[in-house]
């Protein structure tokens, strides 16, 4: 089982400690950045510069899972994507201290893109179509699958098993996640997957100079390449129906769409939300989550998931979107 509180030993003397280990020089400046799952801190250098380190949460990737992904990053790189791979120093980009396994970044400024912004979109979904064409011709070994089971059945099985669902809310539960998951597992199967970015929300993506800048590829994994374009839908249906051609108009100047995907857009979606909710549940040993998510234990918070599943199972029943060439 997980250390409960996996990172009590982090402190910002060890820390600092790590960057010295790596033969950095800190001044002492440090600044925690918003992260849950990771330790994620900027740290001030003492020629000036600053770097950003990310200690990974202890036994969730195997050694060979955050090497694929640190290769992964610097493979977009060298093909002259704009993405943030670690730092090598002396051969290696994961270090180790204290029992803790981390990385070292360059700093990278930037604000979320404007989605509202048509030239904005079409720049994002050329670049995330060619990060698609890269990790499309280097398939992950180690990395997870985005799957019904992982993402969808093992996470109702987690909150149902351990009793995080109050008593009163159990049974609609079970029922509407029963139905989705019926409804969603057939529309997944052999669904062709290649390397994607696995979570590419605006908070994962800063706009600096006319340019998309990728970073945090922590949840990259081997999945259809929708995944990383459905976040960049809002809303109405036909608003999305308009911004789903431009993206894709702009994505098939330099990858292939399987179109047939289109249908997953609302099976991924509910998969998102069903796996959030239980990723909640996993960490909430940790002291950091409570503090977060300080309304997860209450009826309401759960009154207010059931429903949006349900709204979820009403919006399966609606046509996929359409792209009009």
């Amino acid at each position: 089982m997980t250390n409960p509180a996996p990172y009590d030993a982090l402190t910002p003397d060890a820390v600092l400690d790590a960057m010295e280990t790596i033969h950095l020089e800190p001044t002492g400046g440090l600044t925690a950045l918003n992260s849950y799952e990771n330790r994620v801190y900027q740290v001030a250098l003492e020629d000036g510069s600053f770097v950003i380190t990310k200690f990974y949460r202890p036994e969730r990737w195997s050694d060979a899972a955050i090497i694929e992904e640190h290769d992964f990053t610097q493979g977009l790189f060298d093909a002259e994507l704009s993405v943030v791979p670690p730092m090598q120093i002396d051969g290696s980009s994961v270090f180790h201290h204290l029992g803790f396994r981390f990385a070292v970044f360059a700093r990278q400024g930037g604000h979320p893109p404007n989605l509202e912004n048509e030239d904005d979109l079409e720049v994002l979904a050329r670049s995330i179509a060619r990060l698609h064409a890269y990790g499309n011709s280097r398939p992950f070994q180690h990395r997870v699958t985005l799957s019904v089971d992982r993402f969808g059945y093992q996470s109702r099985d987690f909150l149902l098993q351990n009793q995080f669902i109050p008593l009163e809310m159990e049974e609609a539960y079970r029922s509407v996640t029963e139905q989705l998951l019926k409804r969603i597992a057939p529309l997944m199967s052999n669904t062709p997957a290649s390397a994607i970015h696995g979570d590419c929300h605006m908070g994962n993506i800063l706009w600096r100079d006319d340019t998309p800048h990728f970073v945090d590829f922590d949840d990259c994994m081997s999945g259809p390449p929708i995944q990383d374009l459905w976040m960049l839908l809002s809303g109405e249906r036909d608003n999305q129906t308009l911004q789903l051609n431009l993206i894709l108009d702009a994505y098939r100047d330099f990858h292939d769409f399987d179109l047939s995907t289109l249908q997953l857009i609302e099976p991924l979606r509910t998969l998102r939300i069903m796996y959030h909710v239980a990723w909640i549940a996993r960490r909430w040993q940790d002291p950091a989550f409570p503090l977060a998510f300080p309304t997860f234990d209450s009826v309401n918070y759960w009154s207010n998931h059931v429903l949006a599943l349900r709204e979820q199972l009403a919006m399966l029943d609606e046509p996929p979107l359409m792209y009009m060439p």
